[in-house]
């Protein structure tokens, strides 16, 4: 059985399970969404927003792209952006990047003829690396400088959100998490809090990035 068609049979079995366990699910679902966190990750297969988060369905309002970039004139993120804040009302943003980032790894070397889209979509991560590079420069080639330039990026990216328009022209502006996520052990780690609750996770990750 290819893929696709095992999909399919595991969204039966899901929809039954659920109706099994949950009677009212589906009609709460159909009802409309409320979710109270935007989430800005990584494309990449192996970081999917809800399974890391243990989330239900309706909780995350989420936009995914290579290496979770956040760009005021791309109309694709920002339309995200403005519905999760001026119609949602999402109480947090919360920009995931993940160690291991493909696209990350990527800017640390040449363009990829092969690839020109790609190229273009993480020339914002050549452009950051060129303002780490001493400090990149410094770490090992390979994963070490890919994951420093992650980290740098969730920064990046959160800073610009913070500046955006429709943050500072909201009336209730959400509050803006920046997290990393990683594949070796599976957990989240705190960059940038959002709030005072987070400090305490933020302090640990502060001094493990200093390293």
């Amino acid at each position: 059985m290819k893929l696709p068609k095992r999909m399919l049979v595991r969204n039966v079995a899901w929809s039954s399970e659920m109706s099994h366990l949950e009677p009212g699910f589906f009609d709460r679902l159909k009802q409309g969404q409320s979710p109270r966190v935007l989430w800005i990750g990584c494309s990449d297969s192996r970081v999917p927003a809800e399974t890391i988060t243990h989330s239900d369905p309706g909780a995350l309002f989420v936009h995914r792209n290579i290496a979770n970039l956040f760009d005021p004139a791309d109309d694709n993120v920002g339309s995200v952006l403005e519905y999760g804040v001026s119609v949602l009302q999402v109480e947090d943003i919360v920009v995931c990047g993940h160690y291991g980032c493909g696209g990350v790894l990527a800017a640390l070397g040449p363009p990829a003829p092969e690839l020109p889209r790609v190229s273009r979509r993480i020339a914002p991560l050549r452009a950051l690396a060129c303002r780490h590079e001493a400090e990149l420069d410094a770490l090992p080639a390979g994963a070490a400088r890919g994951d420093r330039l992650a980290e740098f990026n969730v920064r990046a990216q959160v800073a610009a959100i913070r500046s955006s328009e429709i943050i500072r022209g909201a009336a209730r502006p959400p509050r803006v998490h920046g997290w990393i996520f990683g594949l070796h052990d599976g957990r989240i780690k705190v960059l940038e809090p959002g709030g005072a609750d987070e400090a305490g996770a933020a302090a640990p990750a502060a001094a493990a990035a200093a390293t």
